[in-house]
């Protein structure tokens, strides 16, 4: 774990791991519209890894009895336990589940603040069946805003900065060491080696929820805006990836 030194344990602990969801919006609501169009619900085993208070996993709930949620931060996952059954604390990295044990592993926003990506997307496919789908929500690159914060000057500051993604590598990471980015090649990579085919990836734009609040019509025109351009090649200057990944059966041997 990583302290910068202009900030005490609290702060560190919510720009490492972000800001859970409190309030289940029109973004959220889009997300899991965007999920059932390729991944069905209905009386499935369902894993949300880095489940935050448990907003995901109560409305999984909706579909299914069986929703499960892991969140690293003991204290998440406490509150979330006290309302939601079948919470634990656990790494992403380190799934206390047995191997094949769910139809639907979600990582929404989650493998840009865990200390090993690589590993956190093996462990989810290792706890899905064959058949099961791994859905990831996760930072694009090429988005024009860096929606983490950045630290500059030996603090941080809480905000969207504007290019920050289109650095070298070596410069992003100095402002923004807490949360990566992902170019669509590199969120694929992430799964090389793995026995699994892509049902879906693409590029999502924001839901606006804050502008909405501040300035409906504003936010209103963004939405109708940017969510036609998903349709378009510039989709991918989204907000985020979108990508329903489908775990394949093992291969059968010749002798079988």
């Amino acid at each position: 774990m990583w302290v910068h030194s202009s900030v005490d344990l609290e702060e560190d602990k919510a720009i490492r791991l972000g800001h859970p969801s409190y309030v289940w919006r029109f973004g959220q609501e889009r997300r899991l519209a965007l999920m059932r169009q390729y991944v069905p619900l209905e009386g499935k085993r369902i894993l949300d890894v880095g489940c935050g208070l448990g907003m995901y996993v109560k409305r999984f709930r909706d579909f299914s009895e069986a929703v499960y949620g892991v969140d690293v931060d003991l204290e998440r996952a406490a509150e979330a336990g006290r309302a939601l059954p079948h919470i634990c604390a656990a790494a992403a990295e380190a799934l206390p589940f047995p191997s094949g044990y769910f139809d639907v592993v979600l990582l929404n926003e989650v493998i840009e603040h865990v200390t090993d990506d690589r590993r956190a997307v093996r462990e989810a496919y290792r706890v899905a069946k064959a058949g099961g789908k791994v859905v990831i929500f996760a930072p694009n690159r090429l988005y024009p805003f860096e929606t983490h914060g950045i630290f500059w000057r030996g603090r941080y500051h809480f905000g969207n900065f504007p290019l920050v993604n289109y650095l070298p590598d070596a410069l992003r990471r100095r402002l923004c060491p807490h949360a990566r980015a992902y170019t669509g090649r590199g969120l694929r990579a992430l799964f090389e080696g793995l026995g699994v085919k892509f049902v879906v990836h693409t590029q999502i734009y924001p839901g606006y929820d804050k502008i909405i609040r501040r300035r409906p019509w504003l936010g209103n025109l963004l939405r109708r805006a940017t969510y036609a351009l998903e349709g378009t090649p510039l989709r991918a200057f989204g907000l985020s990836h979108f990508a329903v990944v489908e775990k394949l059966s093992a291969p059968r041997s010749p002798l079988e």
